[in-house]
Parts: C-alpha cells; sequence; structure tokens
C-alpha cells in the first residue's frame, strides 16, 4: 500500500479528540475520515473505501464494541483492522474489545508514536495478509485451469488417435518427477470414469447354456489368482465382458482396468501407447506420456487382439510378463510394474506361429489359463435371454416399449447362424427396436435361416462367404482402401475396424 491513498475512519463524539487524530495522520499522508458516532461510522464504511478505523469505547446510541462487532459480522468489511480507543488502565474494556474482533487498542490521552506505530504495523499486516490471498487465489486458480487441462487430455486418451492427438498439443511443458504420480492418478481417475460409464459387469454375459456354464465356472478358478488368462473366439462373443468379470472378481477389483485393442492402434504408436515415452522420444512427441502398462499398476491390462501386435514388441511384452519391467521411449530408467494380464484373440495362434507371425516363447507366456468363449451360434438357447435383455436395454435408452417378440420372429432370431455372434445380435436388436411400431418387436434385418441338409448349408454359406466378400472388395475400391475414419470402408459397412481387419484377411483381399 501507498500512505498517501490510506483512508483512515476515527469514530470519536468528542470532536476534540478526532482534531488531534487528525493533526497527527495527516502530515504523514494519511486521509483522515471522521465519523460522530456509530451509525455515521458504519455508513462511512459502506460508502467509501476504508483502510483502518479508530474507534472510540465509549459513544452515546451506540457503543464501540456494537460498532466493531457489526464490522466484523460483515463478510465485505470484516478485513478492516479496527483500533479501539480506550483508556491505559481499562483491562475491562479491552477484553471486551477482543472479543468484539479489534485487532489492537491505543490509549487516551493519544501518544503520537504509539498511534502511529499501530497504524503503520496493522496496516503492514493488512498489505501482507492482501498479498498472500492474492497470491493464493492465483495459485487455486492456476491448479484449476492446469487440472481442467490434464482432465481433458486424459478424457481422450482412450479415444481415436486423431482426437487424442489435438488433446496431446494441450498438455504444455515437461512434467517433473515429482509430478508423475499425480500424473497418473489422474489419469487412472479418467480411465476409470470412462470405464464404469460403458456399465459393463458380470451380470451382462447372459445365458444359461452349459457351454457359457463352463466359461462361468473358469471365470470363477482363476479370477482370484494373479494367472496370466488367454481368452479365445471370435469376433463378438464377449470376450472384453468376461476380462472384466475376471477383473472385477479379483483382489485387484479396486485398481484400474486398462484395455488396450492392438488392432486399432497404428503400428507406429503401440509402443509409446503401451510403455510410455519421454519428451523427444521421436520427431513430434513435445510432451512426455505415461504408457498404459505405468497406468495399469497394481490393477490388470486387457490385450485386445494380441495377435495384432507388431513382432518387434512383443519380445518386450515378454520381458514385462516375465520380469515386469520395461522402460518408456527415450528413457534409460528401467520401471516396474505390478500387472495382471489378460489377453484375447479371434486368431488361430498357433498358425501365426508357423506363420513367422507370433511368438511361440510369448504364446506359452500367454497361454497359462485359455478360456474359448462359444460362438452365439453354438449356445442357440441363450438366444431368447439375450434378445430380452437388448429390448429392455433399448427401451430405456430409446424410449420405446416393445413388450412382445413373436414366436416367428424369436425362431428366425435362433435359426439364423450370426457370424459376428452377440455383437451382431445387439445391433440387429436395436436397429428392429428403432423401428418397431407399437409394442411387438419387428425385425427388419433379412435373417436367412441354415439349410436342414449338409448339402444346403454349405451352398448357402458359400454363397453368403462369396456375397460378403464381393461387398468387403467393393467398398474397400470405393473408399481408397481407407478403413477407419468417417468416410472408411468399416463405418459404412457397419463394422468394427478390427472386425474388417480380420476379414479381409480371412478373403485374402489385398490392394491391386
Amino acid at each position: 500500500m501507498n500512505n498517501r491513498t490510506q483512508r483512515i475512519l476515527c469514530v470519536d463524539d468528542e470532536p476534540l479528540n478526532i482534531r488531534l487524530l487528525e493533526a497527527m495522520l495527516s502530515p504523514r499522508g494519511y486521509t483522515v475520515v471522521s465519523a460522530m458516532n456509530g451509525p455515521e461510522a458504519l455508513e462511512k464504511i459502506r460508502s467509501e473505501r476504508i483502510d483502518i478505523c479508530l474507534l472510540d469505547v465509549m459513544m452515546p446510541e451506540m457503543d464501540g464494541f456494537e460498532v466493531c462487532r457489526r464490522i466484523k459480522s460483515d463478510d465485505l468489511y470484516r478485513n478492516i483492522p479496527v483500533v479501539m480507543i480506550t483508556s491505559f488502565a481499562d483491562v475491562k474494556n479491552r477484553v471486551r474489545g477482543i472479543e468484539a474482533g479489534a485487532e489492537d487498542f491505543i490509549s487516551k490521552p493519544f501518544d503520537s508514536a504509539e498511534v502511529l506505530a499501530r497504524i503503520k504495523m496493522l496496516l503492514h499486516v493488512r498489505s501482507l495478509n492482501e498479498q498472500l490471498q492474492n497470491a493464493h487465489d492465483q495459485l487455486e486458480q492456476t491448479v484449476h485451469e492446469r487440472t481442467r487441462e490434464l482432465t481433458r487430455a486424459n478424457i481422450q486418451l482412450t479415444e481415436e488417435i486423431g482426437e487424442r492427438k489435438k488433446a496431446e498439443k494441450s498438455l504444455q511443458g515437461t512434467y517433473v518427477e515429482i509430478k508423475g504420480l499425480k500424473d497418473r492418478l489422474q489419469a487412472e481417475n479418467i480411465y476409470l470414469q470412462q470405464e464404469v460409464a460403458q456399465q459393463y459387469n458380470f451380470g451382462e454375459i447372459i445365458g444359461q447354456s452349459d457351454l457359457l456354464s463352463q466359461v462361468f465356472l473358469r471365470v470363477e478358478q482363476v479370477a482370484n489368482m494373479n494367472a496370466t488368462v488367454l481368452l479365445l473366439g471370435e469376433t463378438g462373443t464377449g470376450k472384453g465382458v468376461v476380462a472384466r468379470a475376471i477383473h472385477n472378481s479379483s483382489s485387484r477389483k479396486d485398481r484400474p482396468l486398462i484395455t488396450v485393442n492392438c488392432a486399432t492402434l497404428p503400428a507406429t504408436l503401440v509402443e509409446s501407447e503401451l510403455f510410455g515415452r519421454e519428451r523427444g522420444a521421436f520427431t513430434g512427441s513435445d510432451v512426455r506420456q505415461i504408457g498404459r502398462f505405468e497406468l495399469a499398476d497394481g490393477g490388470t491390462i486387457f490385450l485386445d487382439e494380441i495377435g495384432e501386435m507388431p513382432m518387434e514388441l512383443q519380445s518386450k511384452l515378454l520381458r514385462v510378463i516375465q520380469d515386469g519391467e520395461f522402460e518408456r521411449l527415450g528413457s534409460p530408467r528401467t520401471i516396474k510394474t505390478d500387472v495382471r494380464i489378460i489377453a484375447a484373440t479371434n486368431r488361430q495362434l498357433d498358425q501365426e506361429i508357423r506363420s513367422g507371425r507370433f511368438r511361440e516363447d510369448l504364446y506359452y507366456r500367454l497361454n497359462v489359463f485359455p478360456i474359448t468363449m462359444p460362438p452365439l451360434r453354438q449356445r442357440r438357447d441363450d438366444i431368447p435371454l439375450l434378445v430380452n435383455h437388448f429390448v429392455t436395454k433399448f427401451n430405456n435408452k430409446i424410449g420405446k416399449k416393445i413388450e412382445t417378440v413373436s414366436k416367428d420372429t424369436m425362431n428366425s432370431l435362433q435359426e439364423y447362424h450370426w457370424p459376428g455372434n452377440v455383437r451382431e445380435l445387439e445391433s440387429v436388436i436395436e436397429r428392429a427396436v428403432i423401428i418397431s411400431q407399437g409394442t411387438a418387436l419387428q425385425v427388419v434385418d433379412r435373417l436367412e435361416a441354415l439349410g436342414s441338409t449338409e448339402e444346403t448349408v454349405g451352398h448357402d454359406v458359400k454363397a453368403l462367404v462369396a456375397l460378403e466378400r464381393n461387398i468387403l472388395l467393393q467398398v474397400l475400391q470405393k473408399t481408397g482402401w481407407r478403413i477407419e475414419g468417417k468416410k472408411g470402408a468399416a463405418m459404412l459397412l457397419g463394422l468394427n475396424p478390427s472386425t474388417l481387419r480380420y476379414r479381409i484377411r480371412k478373403y485374402g483381399l489385398f490392394r491391386q
């Protein structure tokens, strides 16, 4: 504060006392504002800027103690220092002044040096308090803005690579090592919120068939162990839901379950996504990134489509499984991690080993406890349960009231061979709920049942395969073999990009 701008309110019913105080203070550069009684003093405080108040104890109408209490009870003015004017020996009034909230006292008759010293000290303390409050407010604002940036960046971590790059640009500067733990906890919190929002739980593995009961038994057997689990089965059979069921039934359920889809990550980014990178590890990496294995420490990591992992990274994954350690890209420091691994694939890994696309030693490390998910066509008795589950789900989501499924419709659903498994069934039911009028489910998809003889089955399957192959080829040529994105073949076909890549390999399609 500057002495030339400091305004001191002197409150006393004796004009002589006010003139004495003014004679002391005005030559020192203070502006003196006077009031003859309590109500006038309160009005001055409300209408003018006051830096400190000198307040006489004994006044008519309203004494100094009441004036002080009213000043201190108002959030707008409680920070104004109040100095009570009393006699030197009046201990009782000094106690009452402290109880009312006064910061200090000056005695009558006035001692010029005492008055000036006490005012200077109180104004200095108030100035320091204001500086401290301003610094605190600025720090709170900085922390709030920084936390908001980190939250936005980590939410985008699990989205498409293009969106993730936008989030990475919002992260500025280099994080010092002491902030590493805070970054990791923040990332875990965001990731867990996303996972909880998906509302996956063990109850969503719908079915009562013998094959599914065997899966339930296997899950119960391995859940509380730390053994590595390999989930096998076609696309859409629910391997991700089973992975979550294993994690949620394990002792690690209070730690994060981090999901990595190896098929959706570009080969150039897989390593940095899994193991992290330091700033400047490669061109364009202007910030440090915490990898999925580091985020999953103490929890579980689910490596979906493990058969898609590049060969050059399989050895690094093998080291994590064996030794529980790795290094970030661009860093010589070894990081220890305690992670349970659940892997899943729709490939035949033994064939991938023979073709040189998958390491045999990694396969044996992953295949500790295999669980095979049965395709939907092998558990047709579960289809009515699944249909009812999905109808209820999309009724709530869309706001429909579908109450019945006709016998013919259910028979058609049970006789169809479901190449896309539960995922395809869910999509069919969602479309049916959307277009259905009234309370009965109307399935619009053309679901051709398998023939009763092997010859008919073979003919229909071959025709379906040929048709699907031709459709895939046409759409890929139309999109210039672009698989992902808004104009990619996967979106036009209504398929997951990993599913489309699997079918491209399955049918031996290649760009000419």
